[in-house]
């Protein structure tokens, strides 16, 4: 009697691995793996910039020293071109249109200048603001650094400037009779809300700018228009006496004209308050503080895609 024997196959199947079934997504998080160049959360990307703090300001200075580092002039320039720009002003609207209806030439001379330079402080800013992104993606794309340094250094850049070039606006205003008093006090908090607004406006023009880098070819058209709408020429109230209130009003509560108005209610002795709207220092206020937050979230809200494409 013979016996058959059979040989049983038996499959084994392999454990489950643990990662299996889990999406890309599900699998880094797991295993705490975060996005390259994720946007930090709006408390986090201020530490971060403050933390950046000093290298924000030596980049704004070394920028401002290389403005004209190759012109024979070098930093004169930041004073001679908006002096020059209100000779020509002075020349066009204040002799031959006669912008100075109403203000005495001793009162008109300063007034000129200090609108000339509050506003190119304003205007440059922008302009640096639009190429904020669009004109370093070299370093945007090689550094992790929170990309809003770029346009508050920039603004930053532009209020040295200002600063280096009050020492003429200050031999102006002298040379025509107004003389340092306590009204001087207020030049502090004006600049103060002046560079909060500024860096707001910079902070949203980065972001559009770097977005369609075109906008940096428009913008010396809008800043133009805008420049003449602010009054830098002429007093606004005096100037459209004739008009609706209502244009006077609009044009009159714009930023520019507000931040000009009060430096030249700090400078200017016959300048007073019946040149300004009411309370414009609570709109001076309002300004640079929806510019300064709304700009600031506005830009941290695109911080994943500066530098990419």
């Amino acid at each position: 009697m013979s016996e058959t024997t059979h040989d049983a196959t038996v499959a084994v199947t392999p454990p489950a691995a643990p990662d299996e079934g889990l999406t890309a997504r599900e699998l880094a998080a797991k295993h705490g793996l975060t996005v390259s160049g994720a946007r930090p959360s709006l408390i986090e990307y201020v530490r971060q910039l403050w933390d950046r703090r000093h290298f924000i300001l030596a980049f704004s200075r070394a920028k401002l020293t290389a403005q004209y580092s190759q012109a024979k002039l070098g930093q004169l320039w930041q004073v001679a071109t908006p002096l020059l720009n209100a000779a020509v002003y002075f020349f066009i609207f204040g002799l031959l249109l006669e912008a100075d209806r109403g203000l005495p030439r001793e009162v008109y001379i300063p007034f000129l200048v200090t609108g000339v330079f509050v506003f190119t402080f304003t205007q440059s800013s922008v302009m640096a603001g639009v190429r904020a992104i669009s004109g370093n993606l070299g370093l945007v794309r090689a550094l992790h650094f929170p990309r809003a340094s770029l346009p508050i250094s920039f603004a930053l850049q532009q209020l040295q400037q200002l600063l280096f070039s009050m020492i003429v606006l200050f031999a102006v205003t002298i040379g025509f009779g107004h003389y340092p008093d306590l009204s001087w006090l207020l030049i502090v908090p004006v600049l103060v809300l002046q560079f909060c607004f500024n860096t707001g406006l910079a902070l949203i023009m980065a972001r559009a700018g770097a977005k369609t880098p075109d906008l940096a070819q428009l913008m010396p058209f809008v800043m133009r228009t805008w420049m003449y709408a602010s009054g830098v020429m002429f007093s606004i109230p005096i100037f459209l006496a004739d008009k609706p209130q209502w244009i006077a009003n609009i044009l009159q509560w714009n930023p520019a004209a507000i931040y000009m108005d009060l430096m030249r209610f700090a400078l200017i002795d016959e300048y007073d308050s019946k040149y300004m709207p009411d309370h414009v220092w609570a709109a001076a206020g309002a300004w640079a503080v929806l510019f300064a937050i709304g700009g600031f979230v506005y830009f941290w809200k695109a911080e994943e895609r500066y530098g990419r494409g």
